[in-house]
């Protein structure tokens, strides 16, 4: 059984590719106290006590990078994957665990993913590429081949990376901005072609 941390918009697009895949949802967890129900399955504040660790799976539902590495550094759970039927994943690509890929991404070959990414509905990802842990490849972005992004940073809907770029660690691309040359750390960067415009 897997259980669902987060109850909200980004839970419902896993929810339905779980479903889509076979795999059986047994609840939800949320900190949220107005919520006892999330469709027809029930919210918990933590993981109940029929939660079975060596069984039973984990995959967190929620957007945020940040939030969702701190979960994963204080909870001690097997996680699982939540592929869509209509991703296209290379037989020589890895997605590493708890990693979520939506509906028509497209992930090529010798590409790595790390652990707890989100590759959203229609991203591509080119050959090659290293995608760390804690990243989101927003919906419609596209990384071209051997890109780079360091870990927890968030591609925005749209934005296009050429080939060879680093992205580093904690980053932001913004909506729709081309990136041509590589990103520092903790940089927000926005536009055609991009810039840093400050740092996190």
């Amino acid at each position: 059984m897997v259980y669902l941390f987060g109850a909200g918009g980004h839970a419902k697009v896993i929810t339905e590719i779980l479903q889509d895949s076979n795999k059986l949802i047994s609840a939800f967890i949320d900190g949220n106290p107005a919520l006892t129900a999330f469709w027809d399955y029930p919210v918990y504040r933590e993981l109940p006590d029929t939660f079975d660790r060596s069984a039973d799976e984990v995959i967190i539902a929620i957007g945020n990078n940040a939030v969702r590495k701190r979960i994963v550094e204080n909870l001690d759970v097997n996680y699982t994957t939540a592929i869509h039927p209509k991703a296209t994943i290379s037989k020589r690509a890895t997605i590493g665990e708890g990693s979520v890929v939506i509906g028509n991404a497209l992930i090529n070959a010798d590409t790595k993913v790390g652990r707890h990414c989100i590759i959203n509905s229609s991203a591509s990802v080119d050959h090659d590429c290293t995608i760390h842990d804690f990243v989101h490849i927003s919906p419609n972005a596209s990384l071209c081949g051997n890109v780079t992004i360091g870990e927890a940073s968030h591609i925005g809907a749209g934005a296009t990376i050429i080939p060879g770029i680093t992205i580093g660690k904690n980053v932001v691309i913004g909506a729709g901005a081309v990136v041509i040359r590589d990103i520092p750390d903790n940089a927000i960067a926005v536009g055609n072609p991009a810039k840093v415009i400050r740092h996190i």
